[in-house]
């Protein structure tokens, strides 16, 4: 080592004894120091001792519970092991627990899921919770606490037992035969004493996250819903788009948890009372699961063990006519009305689709073909049906448009503003001339039009549909992707939906045609403002693109299909109109009425009238 490298050292060590000698602390900060270590160990001590203090209160209140529960009713059932007890017809299967002797599992069997192998799960044990409770003078009987015992079981029922001392609660469920209904019944025995001489009603606690049965996320969210029947006064449900709470006063008949085509329902032969309804939408969608519903419900108990309390739960599909036949099951006094649990739209639409299209649409499926067949045929007939009104619609405004030439006279005859009322009264007497109702053209589209809504509340509600295939359609109960880009576009979604672009370019098509038969049969200002509206006619079949991209193939099929055929009517209605064989019709009629009375329709008479006493006004007021 030469001498540089001992220099060196011996400089480095000088340094750091000297940084250590300046930096070491006062004698004031040292006593701070300890000061600060000691109030330190002080908390740590007494954070300890309370530590040690609250786990021998927690200890000692475990252990009054303890002795309390050693006291309560059933406490030996409340310790146990969990089985399960699996019932099952040619319809549906459920699974049992004995812990909480409730529905853990139900499969509807012969529709087959669209996400995994097998038929489709309507509850799992994971989502979906039922809970009976009854209250006590001094405790009360929790079914989910409490671990069941089958005494009695078959393939399709089972009776299944808590017990101690003599005292019984027992739950019975049965399948009926051939049929989606559950019957369950609760009742007690060698309890008189427990209960309270006023308590007449039993708690029942009722939730399920709804899973998502169907391809397209919204579209069968919109049809999903927590529905309920008031007694002898219908059916309501909770929002189906947003967060909804409800607290009926009327008495239930039935409680349903809806899917699009699939539900379970609560029924109460001895009516619901004090009911609690929610529904919660998922915040993240596309989860596989659409929302949670929530029931608390009070149905009749006895006390005394005497009378059971009575249940039933449909677990189904939600068919119309399977509905329908599922009344005759039913324990209850008066028909539950299943069948209302499909939406057909308001009492006109219903009446509509109950006796007209749903007839029409069980007459076709009955021939065994391809639903979007049995759709092109509907579609035909239904237009076939309302084709005299079609054409009266159509004649009304060919008359109107042979006629414009008299028309358009009054207008350069009248061309101030403030002759607007003499126009008006001459054309009306021209129309009355001739025989022409300028409202002969609106009445016959008015009466069409409830058909159109009908079925707009009647395809996305016919379970038939659910998993047809037509031309690229996979499923005509949902939209049709076959163009998918794979991540959302605002309005549009991930894909074109092909039946939903033909439905909106016919009915561009059939809006160019409605506002060249108006424009034809306009003159003078009217027609100008037509020609500035025409841009914003064609907004709304703008708006049913980005509106229907969403819904099921087969609804913007058929209304491709009615688009379409009324295309071809309105030219086949304008080829076989000669405009000149019409106006010398329309002379006739002039020559043969012209000495009769003045004939005017009681519409026309009533404008006449109100726009002669306009005119007085206005020639008071100069």
């Amino acid at each position: 080592m030469d001498k540089n490298t001992i220099t060196g050292f011996i400089l480095m060590a000088l340094v750091v004894i000297a940084f250590s000698w300046y930096s070491q602390p006062s004698e004031e900060e040292r006593q701070r120091m300890m000061a600060q270590q000691d109030s330190i160990a002080a908390v740590e001590k007494q954070k300890a001792e309370n530590a040690e203090k609250e786990m021998l209160q927690k200890a000692a209140e475990k252990a009054v519970e303890q002795v309390a529960d050693s006291n309560a009713l059933f406490f030996a059932q409340r310790q146990g092991q969990e089985q399960e007890i699996v019932l099952k017809n040619n319809k549906v299967k459920i699974t049992l627990s004995t812990l909480g002797g409730t529905i853990q599992n139900a499969e509807i069997l012969g529709f087959k899921s669209r996400w995994y192998e097998g038929d489709v799960t309507l509850m799992t044990r994971k989502d979906a919770e039922m809970t009976f409770s009854l209250a006590g003078k001094q405790d009360n009987i929790i079914s989910n606490q409490l671990f069941f015992t089958p005494v009695e079981q078959t393939d399709s029922s089972v009776i299944m037992t808590a017990q101690q001392d003599g005292k019984q609660l027992n739950i019975s469920y049965c399948l009926q035969p051939n049929s989606y209904m559950v019957d369950i019944s609760l009742q007690v025995i060698g309890l008189d004493g427990f209960f309270a001489p006023n308590m007449k009603t039993m708690d029942i606690s009722w939730t399920d996250r709804i899973m998502q049965q169907e391809k397209g996320y919204d579209f069968e969210n919109r049809y999903s819903s927590l529905t309920y029947m008031r007694k002898d006064k219908g059916t309501k449900n909770l929002s189906e788009t947003s967060d909804d709470k409800k607290e009926p006063e009327e008495v239930l008949s039935w409680v349903a948890f809806k899917n699009q085509f699939f539900s379970a329902v609560l029924i109460a032969p001895q009516d619901f009372t004090e009911a609690q309804l929610a529904s919660t939408q998922e915040k993240e969608k596309q989860n596989g699961f659409l929302k949670t519903y929530e029931a608390q419900l009070k149905t009749f108990f006895d006390p005394t063990g005497n009378k059971p309390t009575k249940l039933q739960m449909y677990l189904g599909p939600n068919d119309f006519h399977t509905l329908q036949a599922h009344n005759k099951f039913s324990q209850t006094d008066k028909n539950p009305e299943l069948e209302e649990l499909v939406d057909l739209g308001w009492p006109i639409f219903r009446w509509i689709n109950r006796w007209f299209i749903m007839p029409l649409f069980d007459w076709l499926t009955g021939f065994g073909m391809n639903m979007g067949i049995v759709l092109l045929l509907l579609t035909i007939i239904v237009k076939v049906l309302v084709y005299p009104t079609t054409k009266k619609s159509f004649m009304s405004s060919a008359k109107m448009r042979v006629l414009k030439p008299q028309i358009d006279a009054l207008s350069a005859k009248y061309p101030k503003k403030e002759d607007a009322m003499k126009k008006q009264q001459e054309m009306m007497q021209i129309y009355s001339q001739y025989g022409v109702s300028p409202m002969g053209g609106c009445l016959p589209m008015l009466i069409q039009m409830p058909i159109w809504v009908a079925l707009f509340n009647f395809v996305p509600n016919a379970i038939e549909l659910r998993g047809e295939k037509f031309l690229w359609a996979e499923d005509l109960s949902a939209y049709d992707d076959i163009i998918n880009w794979g991540h959302n576009v605002w309005l549009i979604g991930d894909h074109l939906s092909i039946f939903c672009l033909l439905f909106s370019l016919t009915n561009i098509i059939n809006t160019w045609i409605s506002m060249r038969q108006q424009q034809n049969q306009m003159s003078g200002e009217q027609a100008q403002q037509m020609k500035m509206m025409r841009y914003m006619m064609y907004i709304m079949p703008l708006m049913f693109f980005f509106m229907f991209n969403n819904y099921s193939s087969g609804l913007c099929y058929y209304y491709f299909l009615s688009g379409l055929t009324s295309i071809l009517i309105m030219w086949f209605l304008r080829k076989t109109t000669d405009d000149a064989q019409l106006l010398s019709k329309l002379e006739a009629y002039r020559e043969q009425h012209k000495n009769d009375p003045k004939k005017v329709s009681n519409l026309a008479a009533r404008l006449e009238a109100l726009q002669k006493m306009q005119a007085e006004q206005q020639a008071k007021r100069k």
